[in-house]
């Protein structure tokens, strides 16, 4: 029975087609041109019915086949920009973009437990933050996650995960072939909203940390009385800060001996030569002066000695800051990679 489009087809009028029907026309005309076009986050209804019209077409003229295309180019050119349907899908364009606690009360306010998507915005998150949300899962659902996942990605979180960890979700990938896509889907969502469930933190780091960074950088006076004052109010809180702690005097017990010589090369001459001429004036920080002189080659320990004689007395502001430059380079390099520290209890 001839539809509608082959009578147009026939007479060269594009308007006597329906809107689904030209629909139909801009798809096939872009599948067998070998574009993939994903029509997933259409209305179910606009997916069956836009299947049907192909299942019905037969053959459309050249006339008409330009025709749609120039209306469809017409109507492209005519639109400016489209946004993303409703919030959800707003607040998955705008992952990593707004702060996490405003998209959490977002969320909380609309009573979303889930995006759209939620493989989208999963793959935008770090390998880092991803690892512990699928080593906690159970080996099934960690193996369906990582299929799902770019192969970057994937690769990149096996990487961070223990080798027996790795290898047992390795072998499960091979066996997720029989899983249905809506099993999928509802694995998406589960760990989205896990996600969606972890209460935003103000600070990226434990309290430990961050005043064991700012005692770093605070002169000896001021560091030693706020441990003491730590140590009457909470000594194993304070017990923990000083192991986050670094500061030059701690260099013979944090810094390998093997490291020395790296380090020297990287710190500025003049720097290093005032700050052990200033740790040799302090009976706390003189053990760390001979520490650092003792693991170089002796012929640039004892020019280094030398120069620190020609340079005499030292100010104290001047040594506190050389000596803090010094404890930088060391954490810039520590940081980098490029050297490790000891931990207190090794």
């Amino acid at each position: 029975m001839p539809t509608e489009m082959t009578l147009a087809g026939a007479g060269g009028h594009a308007a006597r087609l329906s809107k689904r029907q030209k629909a139909a026309i801009v798809v096939r005309l872009l599948r067998s041109e070998g574009i993939d076009l994903s029509l997933a986050d259409l209305p179910e209804s606009l997916q069956i019915g836009l299947t049907r019209e192909m299942g019905n077409l037969r053959f459309v003229s050249r006339k008409t086949l330009k025709a749609v295309v120039d209306e469809f180019v017409e109507e492209l050119d005519a639109l400016g920009l489209s946004f993303p349907s409703g919030l959800g899908d707003a607040l998955s364009l705008l992952d990593g973009t707004i702060s996490p606690a405003a998209a959490e009360r977002l969320r909380l306010q609309a009573g979303i437990g889930a995006v759209t998507d939620p493989w989208g915005r999963l793959s935008q998150l770090d390998a880092a933050r991803l690892r512990p949300l699928i080593e906690e899962e159970s080996t099934e659902i960690g193996a369906v996650a990582l299929s799902k996942l770019k192969v970057s990605k994937a690769a990149e979180i096996l990487g961070l995960l223990p080798g027996t960890t790795a290898r047992r979700l390795a072998y499960a990938m091979g066996q997720t072939s029989a899983v249905s896509p809506a099993t999928v889907d509802r694995i998406g969502a589960a760990l989205v909203a896990q996600i969606d469930a972890e209460t935003p933190r103000a600070f990226a780091g434990g309290p430990v940390e961050r005043v064991g960074a700012i005692l770093n950088s605070s002169p000896a006076a001021t560091r030693d009385e706020v441990l003491d004052g730590l140590d009457e109010a909470d000594k194993a809180f304070a017990d923990e800060v000083r192991k986050a702690i670094f500061t030059f005097s701690n260099i013979p017990q944090r810094l390998d001996p093997r490291d020395v010589p790296r380090i020297a090369r990287e710190i500025d001459g003049a720097v290093l030569i005032k700050a052990l001429a200033a740790a040799l004036q302090s009976e706390r920080e003189a053990a760390s002066a001979e520490f650092v002189l003792s693991n170089m080659s002796q012929r640039l320990a004892q020019q280094m000695r030398d120069e620190m004689e020609t340079l005499g007395k030292v100010k104290g502001k001047e040594g506190e800051d050389a000596m803090a430059a010094v404890v930088a380079a060391i954490r810039a390099m520590e940081a980098a990679g490029e050297i490790m520290l000891v931990a207190e209890d090794e």
